[in-house]
């Protein structure tokens, strides 16, 4: 079961529409650990040593507290969803603000739609960083040009599937209700992606035997 249904999510959510900002502090924190692997995989490699994930959450947080109120606008959303968007617009402006100048349209996180899409070239950053990489700084570079234009070529949806399933770790249905996508699409969607990224990593140098 969803945690924004269960019982003590529930009574949070009532304290926040009956005013209780301290509410909002709590359902932050619930999430925070999947907000943050959500920055992580979608923060551009660019931007590392300049700007942190806990940067971003703490941005984002603030902006929540303001727009709190168009939660309830559309109530039957899922707090954590409508948590992810906020996430992800304060996302974009990070990106805006300190890329606005190295815009290239290849590289750059898509910042029009933060929370609907995972950048390949972010994609293939966090995957270099968190795989054993090739010894060498040539070869890495060399395959992370690689493994960024691999990306590029997977269906976009399947790509997001896999970002939101294997890195960020959330659930099924939970991936499902961000896609807008039945459970069953998604949970397919993902044995697709996963194959194809075993693929992938396949072909790298270095990676063959990870």
């Amino acid at each position: 079961m969803p945690a924004e249904t269960d019982t003590e999510v529930a009574a949070l959510i009532a304290r926040l529409r009956a005013g209780d900002r301290g509410a909002l502090a709590e359902l932050f924190d619930r999430h925070r650990d999947k907000l943050r692997r959500m920055v992580q995989i979608r923060l551009d490699h660019r931007l590392a040593g300049r700007v942190s994930p806990s940067d971003v959450l703490q941005e984002a947080y603030i902006d929540a507290l303001k727009r709190v109120d168009h939660y309830f606008d559309k109530p039957d959303q899922p707090f954590f969803g409508w948590l992810r968007l906020v996430v992800g617009q304060r996302l974009a402006d990070v990106h805006r603000e300190h890329l606005a100048q190295k815009r290239n349209a290849g590289k750059d996180v898509t910042i029009d739609a933060p929370a609907a899409g995972t950048d390949s070239a972010c994609l293939a950053a966090y995957l270099l960083g968190g795989l054993t990489s090739p010894s060498h700084a040539a070869a890495k570079n060399e395959a992370y040009a690689q493994l960024e234009e691999a990306l590029n070529q997977m269906d976009p949806v399947d790509r997001e599937v896999l970002a939101l399933r294997h890195f960020e770790e959330l659930s099924n249905t939970e991936t499902a209700e961000i896609l807008g996508i039945q459970p069953a699409a998604a949970s397919k969607r993902y044995v697709r992606a996963l194959a194809r990224l075993k693929q992938i990593l396949e072909t790298l140098p270095g990676f063959g035997d990870g």
